[in-house]
């Protein structure tokens, strides 16, 4: 019985494919690889098997190169199978293809793939990449509409809108993103980013009191190098 170009998978082979899951969640990835190679090489044809290889050689292997091949193979049976395209955007972004990466992401946009916030920052991620600025901004709005007020993702449209030129929105954004977190949660690299916005905008005093307060909101363990830069920053005297 095949559903959607796919073998239907026996009960033994799925508790096979569970202790795949299980070596690799244990820490014995070299124990995971050869039984998932194993099982690959007796069901060329189970695409539930053949991804579960790709996942062991892509997630917990870390090399997208080999793991492609097998991705390939489980769209070859199944070209509507979305989660196999979905991870072999992902290894495309990793591997710096990422003109064929936004291709799969479009498909799964398209198809209605349930994972929309994942598809449309990754998608995001890799128009940045292309250098296709408004693609990405339309992408970061897309996200948020998946989860509003999210402040990373306040954060990186702020950035794509600063790109654009569109300096206004861009510090809207990061005020947004500010706007909800108080005390040791307030996260200085946002008022680093609204600063330099804000100097671009010609407001020096504005730009002044970001860089002071992203000072006082530093945290043990925050990136050396903004500290550097908020120092900096407070060094352009109003």
């Amino acid at each position: 019985m095949e559903r959607n170009g796919r073998e239907a998978c026996p009960p033994e082979l799925a508790a096979q494919l569970r202790e795949v899951d299980r070596l690799r969640r244990s820490g014995r990835y070299t124990s995971a690889l050869a039984l998932a190679r194993s099982l690959a090489e007796a069901n060329p044809r189970q695409a539930r098997v053949l991804l579960e290889l790709a996942q062991t050689l892509a997630i917990w292997g870390g090399v997208p190169e080999e793991a492609m091949g097998w991705y390939e193979r489980v769209l070859e049976l199944a070209p509507g199978h979305l989660t196999s395209r979905l991870h072999r955007a992902l290894c495309l972004c990793r591997l710096g293809r990422h003109e064929e990466a936004v291709a799969d992401f479009d498909t799964l946009v398209d198809s209605g793939y349930r994972k929309a916030l994942v598809l449309h920052m990754k998608r995001a991620e890799a128009l940045e990449a292309l250098e296709r600025h408004e693609d990405a901004e339309r992408d970061w709005t897309l996200a948020l509409a998946e989860a509003p007020g999210n402040p990373w993702l306040l954060q990186q449209r702020a950035a794509a809108r600063g790109r654009l030129g569109r300096l206004d929105e861009a510090v809207a954004d990061l005020s947004e993103a500010l706007a909800s977190q108080t005390g040791e949660d307030v996260d200085p690299e946002l008022l680093h980013a609204r600063g330099a916005l804000r100097a671009r905008q010609g407001d020096a005093a504005g730009a002044q009191a970001d860089f002071e307060a992203g000072l006082a909101a530093f945290r043990q363990g925050d990136p050396p190098a903004l500290l550097d830069a908020l120092r900096e920053g407070t060094m352009r005297k109003p």
